[in-house]
């Protein structure tokens, strides 16, 4: 049941101009970006041809593009998310569902499911650009590989946030601004008290760019994937009692 959700769910999110629009959108600024990148690294090149262990393609421009894939998922996934469950609420679909006699776990885990299809869809179009490079140079697949995975485990957790927000509320732009503001937290957490003079290792374990980086860096570790997963599986935990709450409340 949860995929049937999940396939009505991607399918919602293809038939809605917002989905375009955005993917559009955010493709444009990472060609841009992209195009940006590559032509400062045609300018660098002659001076670190020379260099011993100078930085490559990989280094120079694909894994900037990946950091902003990842910096722009900051904001796409509450966009994406924020109509999964608060849309439902106010058009009374959410209640067809629950009549229908479908799961609470199985609405929230099928809702996530479609939206990370879609994010992996954006992951999978912003790595193919970087990938056009491997045709004239030399690329690091297993550098690149690993910060994809990295890229989607992030963008899970993301997704997750922003369900769960979507689920306690009926506004979906308030769901997207508490998802964004609960994002944009934990990817400035540990820099902000660092700043602020405080240097903790609890606090920097909660921050996000502390287990993404690893990934974009080639290194896939067990205690950054099941930081992500547990977002993941908090966030959903939370969802879920949440529409069990509205069913009770009928």
């Amino acid at each position: 049941m949860s995929l049937v959700v999940a396939r009505n769910e991607l399918r919602r999110i293809f038939l809605t101009p917002l989905a375009w629009v955005l993917l559009a959108a955010i493709l444009g600024v990472l060609g841009y970006f992209f195009l940006l990148s590559l032509g400062a690294f045609l300018t660098l090149m002659p001076k670190i041809a020379g260099m011993a262990d100078a930085p490559g393609v990989t280094d120079l421009v694909v894994l900037p593009l990946l950091r902003a894939t990842a910096s722009l998922l900051l904001i796409v996934a509450p966009l994406l998310g924020m109509r999964a469950i608060a849309s439902d609420r106010q058009n009374g679909s959410l209640t067809l569902l629950l009549a229908a006699g479908v799961g609470d776990a199985r609405i929230v885990i099928g809702k996530f499911i479609g939206l990370l299809a879609f994010a992996i869809v954006f992951i999978l179009l912003a790595t193919a650009m970087a990938l056009s490079l491997d045709i004239g140079t030399s690329l690091d697949l297993g550098r690149i590989g690993a910060a994809m995975f990295g890229l989607i485990l992030f963008a899970a957790a993301l997704i997750a946030i922003a369900v769960a927000t979507s689920s306690m509320t009926q506004s979906a732009p308030l769901a997207a601004s508490v998802a964004l503001i609960v994002n944009l937290l934990l990817w400035m957490l540990d820099e902000g008290a660092r700043y602020e003079g405080v240097s903790s290792t609890f606090v920097n374990y909660l921050a996000l760019p502390t287990h993404l980086e690893p990934f974009l860096h080639g290194i896939v570790a067990s205690v950054d994937t099941m930081y992500f997963l547990l977002i993941v599986v908090v966030a959903l935990a939370l969802a879920a009692r949440r529409v069990s709450a509205l069913r009770t409340r009928g």
